[in-house]
C-alpha cells in the first residue's frame, strides 16, 4: 500500500449545524451528513422517525420531535456555501430520496463536487448525469460486501464505505484494484485506526475529533514535505 496520509472524514458532523462549521474549519477531508426524505422534507439527520412525534436510535433512546433541532438539507447547503467537503449518506427505506436530493443539488449547487453514498445503490442512478457527483457504494454486513465485491468485478466505481470490521487487507487490495476511494467505519478508537491503517484503506470515518486532528496534521506535514521537497529540487 501507498503511503499517503489517510482521508478524515467527520462522522455525521453534518447532521448538525454548529458541528459542521466545526468540521470544515478543522480542515477535514469530508463531512457526513444523513439525508432522510421525511413528509416531503429532506431532513439531516441520522435518528429515525417513528410516527410523526418521536425519533429513535436503535431502539433505546425515544427522543420527542419537539426536543430537537433538525437541519433541512437546503440549510445544510447554504452553510457549505460551495464548498466541496460534503458526503451525503442517503437513507431509506423510499428510495424517492435520490432524486429529491438530486434535484435539489441541480438547482442549489449546481457543478459543486460533492459526495453521496448509501447502502441502497439504485439511489446511485439519480446521479449518473451529474459529473460533479462522486457516487459511494456502502456495505454493512458480509452479504452487502460480497456483493459489492462481485459488482466491482464488472468495472470500477467511484468509492466504497465498508464496515471496518468486514475488512482485512487483501479485500482492501481487492477493493482498490476497482477504487481509489475506500472508506472505513466507524473508526473512532486507537485500535479501530490501527486495524484502519493495517487493512491498507484510504480513509476513516470517525466522531472522534482527536483521531480526525491527527489525520490532518498528517496530511499537512506530508504536503508541506512535498512542497519542500520540489522547492528544493
Amino acid at each position: 500500500m501507498d503511503d499517503r496520509p489517510l482521508l478524515a472524514v467527520a462522522h455525521r458532523a453534518g447532521n448538525r449545524i454548529d458541528d459542521l462549521r466545526a468540521a470544515l474549519a478543522a480542515g477535514v477531508d469530508l463531512v457526513e451528513a444523513d439525508i432522510h426524505l421525511y413528509r416531503d422534507v429532506l431532513e439531516v439527520r441520522h435518528r429515525k422517525a417513528l410516527g410523526p412525534h418521536l425519533y429513535y436510535e436503535k431502539w433505546t433512546e425515544l427522543t420527542r420531535r419537539r426536543d430537537l433541532v433538525v437541519p433541512e438539507l437546503p440549510e445544510l447547503l447554504a452553510v457549505a456555501a460551495g464548498d466541496p467537503r460534503l458526503l451525503l449518506d442517503l437513507k431509506g427505506p423510499s428510495l424517492a430520496v435520490a432524486p429529491r436530493v438530486a434535484s435539489l443539488l441541480r438547482a442549489e449547487a449546481p457543478g459543486v463536487p460533492v459526495a453521496v453514498c448509501t447502502k441502497q445503490w439504485r439511489m446511485l442512478d439519480a446521479f449518473t448525469d451529474d459529473p460533479n457527483v462522486r457516487r459511494v457504494y456502502s456495505a454493512g454486513d458480509p452479504l452487502q460486501l460480497a456483493r459489492l465485491r462481485a459488482r466491482l468485478r464488472r468495472g470500477p466505481v467511484h468509492g466504497v464505505s465498508i464496515r471496518l470490521s468486514l475488512l482485512t487487507a487483501p479485500i482492501v487490495a481487492e477493493l482498490r484494484r476497482a477504487t481509489d476511494l475506500v472508506l472505513a467505519w466507524s473508526v473512532d478508537t486507537e485500535e479501530a485506526l490501527a486495524h484502519a491503517r493495517r487493512a491498507g484503506v484510504t480513509g476513516v470515518i470517525s466522531k472522534n475529533m482527536s483521531i480526525l486532528t491527527r489525520l490532518i496534521e498528517e496530511r499537512d506535514a506530508g504536503a508541506a514535505r512535498r512542497d519542500h521537497g520540489l522547492a528544493a529540487a
